[in-house]
Parts: structure tokens; C-alpha cells; sequence
């Protein structure tokens, strides 16, 4: 198989998730790239959706990008900000190198008090999720609603190991088929057309015509352990304890969700008044699986 590639506008795709969904197309959206600096220099890049103030902020998970939240960006339809993690699309590295939800809160937090202050919500999926948590703990003026897309604190290694797999594997591919077969692989669930549209926002073609992650671009230094990380994780749980914002937790219930019972059980626990959704057809990326199901939900929670 052989895909024929035009030249990348990532504003050019917006028609086709349209189309695969059934969202109702009105014309092109006003979406735009900004970004904005960190006090030590570094930038924070981010796609702003409508004219108006941003009514959300979206966090993309680990190896992903801004553009993950495409098609609930159209089927929302009201101004927000989808920021690139640190490491990730089109922003600077984190300090350090580190992709920790930690450290990204603190550059997310300088994003959002230039670019979203009075956002109503911050929606984060994964790694996002986690990010939005920290920011929660450490700049709870920010967060007045918190959505977390198939996350909780309780994620570990194992429960994501599907997830460690697809990262950890070639840094670099020969062709465009061969990352797109890869991608395919490992998300069996999703249209050829949807997963080819995310590598071309999440990949990037090389001089000798191979092709590397967007993500991989930026990697400073080793990743933090494996146990340092369970541990920076568990430490949110008390942050859904000592802020009691309104929270909506959403959650895969196909294999590749990296969210259990024990998890929805503790969330409930540490915030008795949180929301839960379960999406049936969904695995870890609800915004891929049901991307308009999962915009009807954070609409319904978030603006009304």
C-alpha cells in the first residue's frame, strides 16, 4: 500500500472529520496557532478555536497533540484553546526535559492565565488529564470545572502498557506506510482516514523522506522512572480531595482504557458529588472513538 501525500496544512482536514462523523459542516471554523512564552524563554503552542473568549481549555495526552481534539472542537462548537503539551506539536520542550504533569502544570498554568483566565472547564485526556489535575492543585483560580478523559491518578505502568508499547517503538519509520500500518496495529477500532489524519498533525517527515513523532522532536535527557512517575501520579488523589470542583470523569469501558473499577470507585470516594460517563464503544481515546458523544458530555457539563 502506497499513500499519496499533498503538502500539510493542519487547517486543511477540519472537511473530513466533519464528514466522518456526520457533524453538521458550515464552512471552515476560525481556528489559529498561537503561543505563548514561559518567563525562562521557552514558547507553549496552541490552537485557538472561534473569535471569542475561550470557553475550555483542552490537554492532550502523552504523544499526542493539540489536534486530538479536532472533531470535539467542531462538534462543540464554542471558542476554546487546545494547548500542545510540553515536548509535544509544535511546543518547546519541557524544563528539564520533563513530561511530568508536575512540571507541565506549571507551564500550562502561564497559557492559560494569558490566553483562557476565565475558561469554564480544563478537559485533559491522559497525560492532560493529569496536567489539569497538578494545575488543580497548584493554581486552583484556573480550573473551575475539571473533565478528565479516561484518567485517574491510579494509572500505572501496566494498566497502560498498551499505550508504553506504541511509544517506545521505532523512533524513526522509512516511509509513511510503515508508521501508518504501525498506528493501525495498534488501534484496530478507528477508520484508516482518522488515524491517517492524526499522523500527519503528530508526525513529521525528515530530509531522507523517513518520518519521526512531532513529539520525539523535543526529548531532552531520560525519562523520568517508572516509579517516580507512579508516585507523582498518586500524589493527585489528594488533590480531587482537597479541591472539591465540579468533576466529570469519562471513561473508556473497551479493552485499551487504562481507567478499572477501583478507579471510578476511589474518584467517588475523594469527590462524592463527581460525575461519571461510561463510553461502551470507547477504549482510552474517547475523543477518537466518540468524538461527538464525548462533546455532548463535556457541553453538558461544563456550559450549562
Amino acid at each position: 500500500m502506497t499513500v499519496s501525500l499533498e503538502p500539510y496544512d493542519e487547517f486543511s482536514y477540519f472537511p473530513d472529520n466533519a464528514s466522518e462523523f456526520d457533524i453538521a459542516w458550515n464552512g471552515p471554523p476560525m481556528v489559529t496557532r498561537v503561543r505563548a512564552e514561559l518567563p525562562d524563554g521557552r514558547h507553549l503552542s496552541a490552537l485557538r478555536w472561534g473569535t471569542g473568549e475561550p470557553q475550555l481549555v483542552m490537554l492532550h495526552g502523552g504523544a499526542q497533540n493539540a489536534h486530538t481534539w479536532d472533531t470535539v472542537a467542531l462538534a462543540i462548537d464554542c471558542p476554546m484553546l487546545a494547548i500542545d503539551l510540553p515536548g509535544h506539536g509544535h511546543s518547546d520542550a519541557g524544563a528539564d526535559g520533563s513530561v511530568g504533569p508536575t512540571a507541565n502544570a506549571a507551564d500550562v498554568a502561564v497559557v492559560v492565565a494569558q490566553l483562557a483566565p476565565h475558561a469554564a472547564a480544563v478537559v485533559g485526556m491522559s497525560l492532560g488529564g493529569l496536567t489539569a489535575l497538578a494545575l488543580l492543585g497548584q493554581y486552583p483560580g484556573l480550573v473551575r470545572k475539571l473533565v478528565l478523559v479516561d484518567i485517574t491518578p491510579g494509572v500505572t505502568p501496566s494498566k497502560a502498557q498498551g499505550i508504553v508499547d506504541f511509544v517506545n517503538g521505532p523512533a524513526t519509520f522509512a516511509s509513511f506506510d510503515g508508521l501508518l500500518a504501525r498506528t493501525m496495529e495498534f488501534n484496530p477500532h478507528r477508520s484508516e482516514s482518522s488515524l491517517r489524519r492524526g499522523i500527519l498533525h503528530n508526525a513529521v517527515q525528515q530530509s531522507d523522506g523517513s518520518w519521526v513523532w512531532r513529539y520525539r522532536r523535543f526529548t531532552i535527557g531520560g525519562p523520568e522512572s517508572a516509579e517516580g512517575r507512579t508516585e507523582e501520579h498518586a500524589a493527585l488523589w489528594n488533590v480531587l480531595e482537597e479541591r472539591q470542583v465540579p468533576l466529570l470523569l469519562t471513561r473508556g469501558m473497551r479493552a485499551g482504557s487504562v481507567v478499572d473499577d477501583l478507579d471510578e470507585a476511589e474518584v467517588l470516594r475523594r469527590n462524592p458529588r463527581a460525575t461519571v460517563v461510561h463510553f461502551a464503544e470507547s477504549g482510552h481515546s474517547i475523543q477518537g472513538d466518540q468524538p461527538v458523544e464525548l462533546a455532548a458530555a463535556i457541553r453538558s457539563f461544563a456550559l450549562t
